[in-house]
């Protein structure tokens, strides 16, 4: 009786939910265009990174080689993009990767990705309709892009290669000819690495956050026009703006200004004081309200909508998902974010709020990624009616005499590895679903020992050290190997509008440097996070396990084969029980 419940407990936590909207047509009003969703993506993602955080990480981290820095950044979040690109082409929905991991994870990973989503959205408040918001968004993105872009040049014009290949001397001029000698930031090396290839990695971890802000489109599914297309192109579109962005300006930053000379609470202010340019700090002002105020309307534009989603969904509270009948918009959602942001905004520094939020975003990037890489193997509405069909056959059929049995047990193994590697179907089924999913979870806990390796000991690591080493070729050795069984299962054909390329290999690395980032973080922001996960569960098996759409579900009549069948998403059971 026990072992029952604790069974019928572990099912509710792992119950999905179909990638359809609920009730036939969303209720928010679909009012934005492919535009509209490029200028929400790139108005919230160009905000304090590029005007701020180039300053700090040139200064103290990474020195020139704060362009490297952006690039890896940008390259991670383009893994991730390529992921939310495809889950908005194959399901756009209000709630984004909320939505996409309820739909192949389970309801406690949602309520977690969920919980974490709305951490990283703590930022400020957005009342207006989806329509108005947009073009607010529009017009401070626009003079936003305008200053960045008088930036750039400005810093071409008026840069110095040599500041890209300073010396010991440079510094001791620097230092004997300034009368304010503490605010200098130290030399390192010099030249354009000048803290290694050490200082270059954590920078990314900071400029990470430079290009938060994205995954924003992807919770406009249900207010976008041809979200289809215009959440993949958005998505593509504006994270290409903002590397280009945030490339030039830090190229342009540390070519303009000697980077230990760099002022790390107004960079781009002071650099035009160091050039002679006086003037132009007024620009740059003007520059830097825009953003932050495109910044702010564009952060706080997908916040009311997961709390929207999940409220929907009875894992929040319900009247969380009540729409205001005018404006279309959750407008009891919105003003909770705005007073848990103010509260928020109260007790904790803005440092401990960006690290906490890079955490919460990582962790979400990474369970799209996931999903993405599980749900690409599972078969599709008809191929379950085909299995099925198939199944029931194969009952009817004689049981092999006794005789034949006895050579199953030694030819198991190898025929089990066997057709692993090499499938006999060139659709996905159930089963080889099911083999993807077991996989992809070992994958993960593989890549998280390796990533704990790499971020703790890497000088055990390089330095030859046996242990390390060969713990670290072993991990390798099942990653390649497990890789390349999921390479090997057949996958969905649906035709999609975009598909991530090079499956599973791309979601795989997503995974991977999202791991490896998140490693980078404090003791401290991992406490603070763990207390905000105590009160989300705290809510989830106080709350949100008992009045869960999916409960109301469960109580109902068993629906038909047919009604089964209509869901794209597979069944929480596994092959052992019906």
């Amino acid at each position: 009786m026990l072992c029952q419940r604790v069974c019928q407990f572990g099912q509710k936590l792992v119950r999905r939910r179909p990638l359809e909207t609920r009730g036939g047509e969303s209720c928010l009003a679909r009012c934005l265009s492919t535009m509209d969703l490029v200028a929400l993506g790139v108005g919230s993602t160009l905000g304090a990174g590029v005007y701020i955080l180039a300053g700090a990480v040139a200064k103290d981290k990474a020195g020139p080689a704060i362009v490297i820095c952006f690039l890896v950044a940008a390259l991670t979040c383009v893994l991730s993009g390529l992921c939310y690109a495809e889950f908005g082409a194959r399901a756009p929905g209000s709630g984004s990767s909320y939505l996409y991991s309820y739909a192949t994870v389970g309801q406690l990973c949602a309520f977690i990705t969920g919980w974490t989503l709305i951490l990283s959205y703590v930022i400020g408040l957005l009342v207006l309709g989806a329509s108005e918001s947009a073009l607010v968004t529009k017009i401070f993105t626009d003079m936003n892009l305008l200053v960045l872009s008088f930036v750039f040049l400005s810093g071409f014009i008026k840069g110095d290669a040599r500041h890209w290949q300073l010396t010991q001397q440079d510094y001791e001029l620097a230092k004997s000819g300034s009368n304010d000698t503490y605010s200098l930031g130290p030399l390192g090396s010099g030249g354009f690495v000048p803290f290694g290839f050490d200082g270059v990695l954590r920078g990314a971890a900071t400029c990470f956050y430079a290009f938060v802000g994205f995954d924003c489109i992807a919770t406009a599914g249900e207010e976008a026009h041809h979200p289809q297309c215009s959440i993949p192109l958005g998505i593509v579109i504006s994270l290409f703006v903002c590397f280009v962005a945030c490339f030039g300006v830090s190229a342009a930053l540390t070519l303009t200004v000697p980077y230990y000379q760099i002022h790390p609470d107004s960079p781009l202010p002071q650099a035009s004081l160091y050039i002679g340019w006086t003037p132009a700090r007024r620009v740059v002002a003007a520059g830097t309200l825009c953003a932050l105020s495109s910044s702010l309307l564009g952060a706080m534009f997908p916040m009311p909508r997961v709390i929207y989603a999940m409220a929907e969904d009875g894992l929040l509270f319900r009247g969380l998902a009540w729409v205001h009948v005018r404006t279309r918009t959750p407008i009891i959602a919105t003003i909770v974010s705005g007073t848990l942001a103010a509260f928020m905004a109260l007790l904790f520094e803005l440092s401990d709020l960006v690290d906490l939020m890079s955490i919460g975003t990582l962790l979400a990037y990474s369970l799209v990624a996931f999903s993405v890489l599980v749900l690409r193997y599972q078969p599709g509405q008809d191929l379950r009616k085909n299995e099925k069909t198939e199944v029931e056959i194969t009952e009817v059929k004689p049981e092999p005499e006794a005789s034949s049995l006895a050579s199953v047990p030694e030819a198991g193994n190898s025929k089990t590895l066997k057709s692993l590697c090499n499938p006999i179907n060139t659709i996905p089924t159930q089963k080889y679903g099911h083999t993807v999913y077991g996989c992809a979870l070992l994958l993960v806990l593989l890549l998280t020992i390796l990533c704990l390796i790499l971020a703790q000991w890497p000088s055990h690591l390089f330095s030859g050290d046996p242990l390390c080493t060969t713990s670290a070729g072993l991990l390798l050795l099942l990653i390649f190997g497990t890789t390349f069984i999921i390479w090997r299962q057949p996958q969905n054909p649906t035709p999609l509008n975009f598909k991530v390329p090079a499956l599973p290999v791309l979601p795989l690395m997503s995974i991977f440097v999202n791991m490896y980032l998140m490693m980078q973080m404090t003791p401290r922001t991992w406490a603070q996070f763990g207390i905000w996960m105590v009160i989300g569960f705290a809510i989830y098996f106080g709350y949100g396990i008992w009045h869960s759409v999916e409960t109301t579900n469960d109580q109902q009549p068993p629906a038909s084969s047919s009604q089964t069948a209509d869901k794209n998403v597979p069944s929480a059971e596994f092959p052992h029980g019906k």
